[in-house]
């Protein structure tokens, strides 16, 4: 083959088409992380590259006797979040770790640590003694009922913090996650920096395991905005792995390990991953520490963090026969929720590539597999598939629409965005009143002054369709961790087929020690029965009827903890092609759970029952998650 044929051929592994139109995803991993510099708050830097942002919040932290200027806004309004923040952070970091070396190559990786450290800068600041972690500033309830640039902010600019008697382990987990992670991207090119944020993110595990408690209980008014529904201990296991990676001490892999039934690590079968629950991120980081050969004597309990991460991506690739396969829409896009739908399918777009890179690295055969309910994946298939959403949102979707702002030619023009929405403080710096906002700028017909480049919007519906509109938050707002764990992917297939993810393969083994290695998974898989739960589901049709030419069945499920000596706490149920009412359980955040929620509880060797009715066959029943105890 000639040396054109070879070029042509590597050219076209870094593009992908749609209507005619290639997908560049190095300019779209550029316009990711520029997104994240419309976000910052504080004094701007000299190369800052959105020219229209200008400083804000300045006084941030003064009326509490600490400096809080900087970070980043989550959204389109003018709060800092403590919890999406850090996770941001991870996922950016984590981003790095993987694809470093692609993002190097597409002349990106300045600017993505730069991202980075602009977000561990401020959690130093936020962190000034062992037990406190400033967790907000500002509040959710005023800043929504004024339309503001941040450089006008006249809203609450009131800080609130976590400490001994106010315990927050969620976030005080996720930031010191953040922070262990940052610390492997800086360990080389500025390692009294990586230092000291290591010896925050171990003070911070240790202040969130310690003193255990959800953040929003300490901090209120951030619940109604970003409630930790799915509790504290995903953080807490995040965190341990986190530094397990940043430290490789011992201890923190045996806090997860030994903490899997506890906190829910292999209790949970999930299929969303997100700032609120990081239980599959947990998994597949398992995962990777299993195919590395770094488990040691843990190596049983992290294969059953393995299934649990096999689980996610047959989820993603709807191969789990109906038990928590994810919802499509027509046009093939992953479909979780109305409201910032895309969150999801970015996060899941990394967390697939990883994964797939992760596998493939270790090698080939069964155990170099996702095994499904449907059968088994290859490394590859969950690459294309993190590519086909990936895709779909820079174009290749039934619209026609990029869904990154800035990107292609058709885009949102009218992204729900404070700052983007009226005219720079450069260009007119007359002050904006939170009423001129709404009354001036918030209804304004037409598209956003400002650019928000490389925003990655919430994205369309579950039939495809897309409002582009100002006032239609659900769908024009963007945030700072939809476009975080796209950086990674889009690094990854800018790179094309020679981009596999780096990050943890500091193990040294030739391919007999590799084979050898994933043969004795697979001998140890085939030993366990993977269906094996201590959570078993029984279902039977109790009665039937016949109602205006309709069968009905009224069936009653059976939930039994076979655990000999472990409780299990905050059950989760999922329930599939259900076409009736449901009685005996509680719609919630993730799936259905028994009445009373946080209170509710099975014995060793008890059993609960529900019951529904509907006129079609069994509904799908399964196990989202649990904690044994």
């Amino acid at each position: 083959m000639g040396l054109l044929a070879i070029l042509v051929l590597v050219a076209m592994a870094q593009v992908s088409y749609c209507g005619g139109s290639a997908i560049d995803y190095s300019k779209a991993l550029s316009k990711s992380i520029l997104f994240l510099e419309a976000q910052r708050s504080g004094v701007l830097p000299g190369n800052q590259r959105i020219s229209w942002r200008a400083n804000s919040g300045l006084l941030d932290g003064k009326a509490n006797g600490v400096d809080l200027t900087g970070g980043y806004y989550d959204a389109g309004d003018n709060v800092k979040f403590g919890l999406p923040m850090a996770f941001t952070v991870t996922m950016m970091s984590w981003s790095v770790l993987e694809y470093g070396e692609q993002m190097g190559a597409a002349g990106e990786l300045g600017h993505a640590m730069e991202a980075i450290k602009w977000g561990t800068d401020y959690f130093v600041k936020a962190h000034p003694e062992p037990n406190v972690l400033y967790g907000e500033v500002g509040d959710g309830e005023t800043d929504h009922n004024c339309w503001q640039r941040p450089e006008d902010m006249t809203t609450s600019r009131q800080a609130y913090r976590l400490d001994t008697h106010h315990p927050g382990s969620d976030l005080a987990g996720e930031t010191a996650a953040a922070m262990a992670a940052a610390s492997l991207v800086f360990r080389r090119s500025n390692p009294g920096y990586a230092s000291q944020l290591l010896q925050h993110s171990k003070q911070l595990f240790d202040f969130a395991d310690k003193y255990r408690g959800r953040y929003d209980a300490s901090i209120p008014v951030a619940k109604n905005y970003y409630g930790s529904v799915s509790g504290y201990g995903d953080e807490l296991l995040w965190a341990a792995t986190w530094l397990f990676h940043a430290t490789g001490e011992g201890q923190y892999l045996d806090y997860l390990a030994n903490h899997a039934d506890a906190l829910g690590g292999t209790g949970w079968s999930t299929s969303e991953f997100g700032w609120d629950i990081k239980y599959p991120g947990v998994q597949v980081l398992a995962a990777k520490i299993l195919l590395q050969g770094k488990a040691g004597a843990h190596a049983a309990v992290l294969r059953r963090y393995r299934q649990r991460a096999d689980f996610f991506a047959c989820s993603c690739l709807r191969k789990q026969g109906g038990s928590g396969d994810v919802q499509r829409t027509p046009g093939g896009l992953m479909y979780h929720q109305k409201w910032n739908n895309l969150q999801f399918v970015t996060s899941a777009s990394f967390l697939l590539a990883a994964y797939s890179d992760s596998l493939a690295a270790a090698g080939h055969g069964a155990a170099a597999q996702v095994q499904c309910s449907s059968g088994s994946a290859a490394p590859s298939e969950l690459m294309s598939f993190a590519k086909s959403q990936v895709d779909y949102i820079l174009g290749s979707n039934p619209n026609g629409t990029s869904y990154m702002v800035g990107y292609s030619n058709v885009y949102p023009r009218e992204a729900h965005h404070r700052g983007a929405s009226i005219v720079s403080v450069k260009s007119n710096p007359a002050f904006v009143s939170c009423h001129d906002g709404y009354s001036s700028w918030y209804g304004r017909k037409g598209s956003n002054p400002n650019l928000l480049d490389g925003a990655i919007v919430g994205g369309p519906d579950e039939q495809d369709k897309f409002l582009d509109e100002r006032n239609n938050y659900e769908q024009t707002e963007a945030t700072t961790y939809n476009s975080a764990p796209f950086m990674g992917v889009l690094a990854r297939l800018a790179a094309g087929h020679g981009g596999g993810g780096l990050f943890g393969r500091s193990l040294s083994y030739g391919t007999d020690n590799k084979t050898s290695l994933l043969q004795s998974i697979a001998a140890a898989v085939d030993e366990e029965d993977k269906h094996a739960s201590p959570i078993a589901i029984k279902q039977k049709a109790t009665r039937s009827w016949t109602e205006k030419g309709r069968t009905y069945r009224r069936y009653v499920a059976t939930v039994t903890n076979r655990s000999p000596n472990k409780t299990a706490h905050e059950l989760h149920i999922g329930i599939a092609k259900l076409y009736g009412p449901v009685w005996g359980l509680d719609k919630a955040r993730y799936g259905y759970v028994l009445p009373g929620a946080a209170a509710a509880s099975v014995p060793a060797g008890g059993s609960v029952v529900f019951v529904y009715v509907h006129a079609a066959p069994p509904a799908n029943v399964w196990v989202t998650g649990y904690k044994l105890v």
